[in-house]
């Protein structure tokens, strides 16, 4: 299961996707979330599939190495599914103990549960396809106009930078505190929830120590070159628009006019 996290991963591939700014990645993956929630209907949802599988085709990230990341969210997917089934008034379906399924409940838990995986999904996307410093690159200067207002910009994309950097080592650092316990006898796949939550114990507290030290480690070594903060940095390689950006927001328009146009459609 942990393994199976691709969320914050680079994958390194030369493609289309992988070529364009980070800026353009980042709008393009908010316009499709805001789709995402903006859709109701089964022709939006195709037409949102049919583009998020179109940009992955782009990506050249392969479909099964994306979908293996959905395996981390499907008890959240389980429980916002269980949730709007039974919890949500209309006709019933059947019947559990005192728990109502209803038709209206599936309907809405259907169209979430989708929802949810393509959001995901189209995460996923922008991060296999984006290095953690173009990342940062792209979130600073997009929210280069906040600055006028106070708001610590560089930090705040730093510190998510750092974040989507941590995730792959702290996934390899469970996996080896996971393998070490297994060679002693622990056990983390048999027995109910109860038991694999209690399972889990031994595993947190060695993982949050490791974390702890390396964020210690960081911000030594951050200090011991004088790190200061954005004031007066300067980049190495400064973002500028290329042709191919101006075609992937001229599509990303196109995209989000057809889905607010199909949502109107009776």
């Amino acid at each position: 299961m942990i393994r199976d996290i691709t969320i914050g991963q680079y994958y390194a591939v030369d493609s289309p996707i992988h070529k364009l700014d980070p800026r353009t990645k980042l709008a393009g993956t908010m316009i499709y979330i805001i789709s995402l929630f903006l859709t109701k209907g089964i022709i939006g949802y195709c037409i949102g599939a049919f583009f998020l599988l179109f940009i992955i085709r782009m990506s050249k990230v392969p479909l099964k190495y994306i979908v293996r990341g959905l395996k981390a969210i499907v008890i959240l997917l389980l429980i916002s599914v269980s949730f709007n089934i039974f919890l949500t008034p209309g006709e019933e379906i059947f019947q559990i103990w005192k728990l109502k399924a209803t038709k209206e409940g599936l309907i809405i838990a259907v169209y979430m549960a989708v929802r949810l995986i393509f959001l995901i999904m189209g995460s996923s996307v922008m991060t296999l396809t984006t290095t953690p410093n173009d990342l940062t690159d792209g979130l600073e200067k997009s929210l280069g106009f906040l600055k006028k207002i106070k708001v610590p910009v560089h930090e705040i994309a730093m510190m998510m930078s750092i974040a989507l950097r941590f995730i792959p080592i702290l996934i390899e650092e469970t996996d080896k505190i996971m393998k070490a316990q297994m060679a002693r006898g622990a056990d983390f796949e048999t027995g109910g929830i109860i038991k694999k939550a209690k399972s889990m114990i031994p595993l947190l507290v060695p993982l949050f120590v490791s974390a702890f030290r390396r964020a210690t480690d960081l911000a030594m070594a951050m200090e011991a070159r004088c790190y200061r903060g954005g004031e007066g940095r300067t980049k190495m390689k400064p973002l500028k628009y290329k042709q191919r950006d101006y075609v992937a927001y001229t599509t990303l328009f196109v995209y989000f006019i057809i889905m607010i146009g199909v949502k109107y459609i009776k």
